[in-house]
């Protein structure tokens, strides 16, 4: 064990969960895409790299965590790695090319795509294309930002996240590192609802759960929105908030959300409603119906939670809510290397 937890990497703990996630990962890619054994070898890397490498807390862990895997790729699969990677850091993604093989454009962006990006400048292309067009659409809220390539890789790594079924993602670094804002662009190309709270004076538990209720569960279960629920660690001001999160996380609902009668009988006559062509839902009992509701919920909804490690609350809720760890994929966003701030540098310059 080369990857022990200790104080400072507290989350450096794995289990068949994260075995399962490389799984998942490599059921996203498509026959179009994969095409030769080393294409397979890479994205069997790529999957590892994401749910493993990502996590790590630093450039020393990472080559370890790289050393390991390339002599893993030699032992088990007798290729070399610089004869199969053309292109550092190895990336998959799944919102280029947006053209589809057949002409069909009613898929989803990301539907079949899932594929080696080999193509860096058409990447660069296509993100910042998109970043204006959010700010088109969002034009009160702008987002200003430097696509450098290591921010570049951030957005396809959350993009792949929000993507893939029962994604979670925890990114964890410290504030002004873009977390939230590479968030929005990421949940903009792939077409999803970005949710976010906001925090007043009196915001507490009912607040909460009101927003629970009537905005995140109504449109991810009878919209059928896929929804990303963008939540920060400054926006905790009750543990309990991130009791109803680690719930969601865990098992893709908070207990006792609805518990009234009214709220029961409401959502019923919404799901029939927008089910209503539905043949086979026209004989679902009320139970049914709550179950149908909740899992369209689970399945809609994304978590991304941004938290900064620095101070103890990081490590302690860490340890109380162990869903935190097993089920979101962690990427740690290290410091920005000198490329990244001479861009930001030269940008604002000119």
């Amino acid at each position: 064990m080369q990857f022990r937890p200790t104080p400072a990497k507290s989350h450096y703990t794995y289990n068949l969960r994260d075995v399962s996630k490389v799984f998942q990962g490599i059921s996203k890619a498509s026959p179009k895409a994969i095409k030769t054994e080393s294409d397979m070898i890479k994205l069997w890397a790529h999957e590892c790299l994401r749910v493993f490498s990502d996590r790590l807390i630093s450039e020393e862990d990472h080559n370890k965590f790289e050393i390991l895997l390339k002599e893993q790729i030699k032992e088990k699969f007798k290729k070399d790695w610089n004869s199969i990677v053309e292109i550092e850091p190895l990336l998959f993604g799944s919102f280029v090319p947006l053209i589809y093989p057949d002409g069909d454009t009613t898929k989803k962006p990301w539907a079949d795509l899932y594929c080696e990006i080999t193509d860096r400048k058409k990447l660069k292309n296509q993100t910042e294309s998109s970043l204006v067009d959010f700010n088109q659409v969002n034009y009160s809220k702008k987002m200003n930002l430097v696509l450098f390539n290591a921010a570049i890789e951030h957005v396809v790594k959350i993009h792949r996240i929000i993507t893939t079924e029962f994604g979670h993602a925890l990114l964890v670094g410290v504030g002004g590192s873009g977390r939230k804002s590479l968030t929005q662009l990421a949940t903009f190309i792939a077409l999803f609802d970005n949710f976010q709270i906001e925090i007043s004076k009196n915001y507490g538990l009912k607040e909460w759960r009101d927003d629970m209720k009537e905005k995140l569960y109504m449109s991810a279960g009878i919209d059928m929105k896929p929804t990303v629920f963008n939540f920060s660690d400054t926006q905790i001001t009750l543990e309990a908030f991130v009791e109803d999160i680690n719930n969601i996380l865990n098992g893709g609902i908070i207990p006792n959300l609805y518990t009234e009668a009214d709220e029961i009988t409401n959502i019923i006559d919404l799901m029939k409603d927008a089910n209503k062509n539905n043949a086979a839902f026209k004989n679902f009992t009320d139970t049914e119906v709550m179950t149908d509701f909740l899992n369209k919920a689970k399945t809609n909804i994304h978590l991304v939670l941004t938290m900064s490690p620095i101070g103890e609350n990081f490590k302690r809720r860490l340890r109380m809510f162990p869903s935190l760890v097993n089920c979101c994929t962690i990427d740690w966003f290290l410091p920005w290397p000198k490329e990244a701030l001479q861009s930001v540098a030269e940008y604002f310059l000119n």
